[in-house]
């Protein structure tokens, strides 16, 4: 009898977390597991504000999937399609080849992209800080923009290159905008002429900054973003955006040079090749964390709809945070284990343990277990819980050696020197490539030379 083979698609938390449960208690030999997956790290995201403002260096939350992964087979690739009938997913690696792998049971966890909307100008010209290669490109543009404003005599550009706009009241925006007024306020050091020159806008269509932390730790954010001198707008978005300027849909046009948009996420693409039911892009699965219509395919992670069977609504999903994610990716592997030994499913049930927010510097703001902190006892909670939460010893190593360096000797201000001024693709590139069912079909037929039926 063949070995069952298991795929895995995201090295994401709930697909890292899938694999290693996976690799614990399955015995060497009983089962060849895969992992489909654009870059061999998993990364630890909610760090990636800092990465942006330099207080970390990239590799820092770069976790080696080589290290963690002992006997998982690591294609290096996209999925983009699933036959669930010939029981084949689609991939296109990193070389531009289209291959693809065969499944006994699929694990999809290939998380979510940034959500854009259609706004006139925006993915020209607008800036991301979902990946390793967008937070290096957003720190070289915000330090170049302020090196380009000192060299310059013209007021007007001054003006443009000196002002930034967060676009997003979560935590990505709210960090990803404190971390980088903090850089600014660094390298405005070497420019005195500028400081007061330097301008920082958050700005959302909500009416308040990160409702999950209820009203008392929305309104301590906001006192404190608005301390380091960061103007928050509510309830507006941005209507236009052009090279210079950015336009609000409250009639103020700011000259600007620099938009960092962080407002939301939606579900990757490839849910909808699978062919079973999706809401709003999310792949609809049971509390077991497998499709009604597919049992051999899992979903976890920002792609999935789960209920959240802690929720007092009966019609309430599972939240797309780090700490669901990877609980979900321990029970679809245990669920896919017991799927091929018959036994019975267990269902997905979480209790939320709270949410943190690093203002960087010594800000911060968290809700552990329900219990508000602000100030320093909540800037220890957070920066104890992201130690902990990093899944390698090298890693947190790596982490709290660059917090110890910086609150010791100072951070740099140097731009690296990786894109001079060129916008971060933080739209998917590769998103018209993602294959409807049936083109999935055709396409895995085709790769496995079987005849279609009608063609």
């Amino acid at each position: 009898m063949a070995r069952p083979r298991i795929v895995v698609i995201g090295a994401g938390f709930a697909g890292l977390h899938a694999l290693r449960r996976l690799e614990r208690r399955i015995p060497t030999g009983m089962a060849e597991i895969v992992l489909i997956a654009p870059n061999d790290y998993m990364l630890y995201s909610p760090l990636l504000p800092q990465v942006a403002s330099g207080l970390l260096t990239p590799q820092s939350i770069a976790v080696s999937l080589h290290r963690m992964l002992r006997r998982t087979r690591i294609v290096p690739g996209t999925a983009i399609g699933v036959d669930t009938t010939d029981q084949v997913v689609l991939v296109k690696k990193i070389s531009d080849e289209l291959t693809y792998e065969r499944y006994d049971r699929l694990i999809l966890a290939p998380g979510s992209l940034t959500r854009v909307f259609d706004i006139p100008g925006l993915s020209q010209h607008g800036f991301g800080n979902k990946n390793l290669a967008e937070a290096v490109v957003l720190r070289d543009h915000v330090l170049a923009q302020l090196e380009l404003a000192n060299a310059s005599r013209d007021p007007a550009e001054r003006e443009e290159r000196c002002r930034f706009i967060v676009v997003g009241g979560g935590y990505t925006g709210v960090e990803t905008a404190a971390s980088l007024r903090r850089l600014t306020d660094e390298a405005a050091l070497r420019y005195p002429d500028l400081r007061s020159a330097i301008h920082w806008h958050l700005v959302d269509i909500a009416p308040r900054l990160l409702p999950e932390l209820g009203v008392k730790l929305g309104e301590e954010t906001l006192d404190l973003l608005r301390n380091l001198d960061i103007e928050v707008t509510l309830e507006v978005s941005v209507r236009n955006v052009t090279e210079n300027k950015v336009t609000l849909t409250d009639g103020r046009v700011l000259p600007c040079r620099t938009l960092i948009w962080t407002a939301g996420t939606a579900p990757s693409p490839l849910m909808a090749s699978v062919g079973t039911p999706t809401d709003r892009g999310k792949l609809v699965v049971g509390s077991h964390l497998a499709t009604a219509d597919e049992p051999h395919v899992f979903a976890i992670g920002d792609a999935a709809a789960i209920p959240n069977l802690d929720a007092p609504e009966e019609t309430a999903l599972c939240p797309p945070t780090a700490q669901y994610a990877q609980r979900q990716g321990v029970v679809a592997a245990e669920n896919v284990i017991s799927s091929l030994l018959d036994r019975p499913l267990r269902p997905f049930v979480h209790e939320d343990m709270g949410l943190v927010v690093d203002l960087s510097g010594k800000d911060a703001v968290a809700r552990p277990f329900g219990i508000d902190l602000s100030g320093l006892p909540a800037f220890a909670v957070t920066r104890a819980y992201h130690l902990w939460a990093v899944p390698s010893a090298p890693a947190r190593a790596r982490v709290a050696a660059n917090w110890m360096i910086r609150a010791m000797l100072g951070g740099e201000v140097s731009r690296l020197g990786f894109a001079h001024g060129v916008p971060s693709t933080f739209v998917d590139q590769v998103a018209d490539h993602y294959l409807a069912p049936e083109a999935a079909r055709k396409e895995s037929a085709r790769l496995l030379d079987i005849p279609v039926a009608g063609a």
